[in-house]
């Protein structure tokens, strides 16, 4: 028989490693050349793994009891104010829960949403002031959240009303009125309507009134704006 022997171009080509090969044996002398590097790397990564993984446990854990803390609170408040309706007992009862969660857990969404309705519970009780700093605080939490925006302006409105600080309620209520949002805008116009006729505006109290007249929706302060456009 013929000798079918291998020729010498084809005995080169299987001696040549293809690309992956060759790169791969490359990787093996870089990492063996930079052994200790690579350890020191891995460790790193490793402790910014774990610090990271300690830190989100950490604030989950806060998350929950901080949530704990301020559903305790309101059922407290609840339960006080439901027996005899008396808002200052049931803030008496709850204030110094509501402080630890502000002083403990400030950043968790539980100690931030605790701004507004410890705020209500302040205004309920009487203590605007009180009522005033926690609102103005959750203002500055809550981002372009419109709709809860506007509850707070249209509240530190109020309390600003009733303090007889006027100009400071209207820059809050005109806030209100000139936003994006129409969500509590008709409140925030009667609002301004009543603090124009008080600083003797007519005109920019009727512009008020017209604005709710025509404004879409069944608004409740629609009957006495068209009453007082007549």
């Amino acid at each position: 028989m013929t000798n079918q022997g291998v020729s010498n171009e084809r005995k080169k080509e299987l001696t040549q490693m293809d690309p992956f090969q060759a790169g791969l044996i490359k990787f093996v002398e870089w990492a063996s050349a930079h052994k200790k590097m690579l350890i020191i790397s891995a460790g790193v990564l490793f402790g910014v793994v774990v610090v990271f993984s300690v830190i989100m446990f950490s604030f989950k854990q806060s998350e929950i009891k901080a949530s704990e803390l301020a559903a305790k609170a309101y059922k407290q408040y609840e339960a006080h104010y439901s027996q005899d309706r008396d808002a200052r007992k049931g803030y008496d009862t709850v204030k110094d829960d509501f402080q630890t969660l502000f002083d403990e857990y400030p950043n968790t969404s539980a100690g931030r949403m605790a701004l507004i309705n410890f705020g209500k519970i302040c205004f309920e009780s009487g203590e605007y002031d009180q009522a005033y700093d926690l609102y103005s605080r959750a203002l500055s939490s809550v981002g372009d959240k419109a709709g809860v925006k506007n509850f707070l302006l249209c509240a530190l409105g109020t309390i600003c009303e009733l303090n007889d600080d006027i100009e400071q309620a209207k820059s809050y209520y005109l806030r209100v009125e000139t936003g994006a949002s129409n969500l509590l805008k008709d409140d925030a116009r009667f609002a301004l309507a009543l603090i124009y006729e008080k600083l003797n505006d007519p005109a920019a109290g009727r512009r008020m009134y017209e604005k709710i007249a025509e404004s879409p929706g069944a608004s409740m302060y629609k009957a006495i704006a068209q009453a007082r456009i007549q």
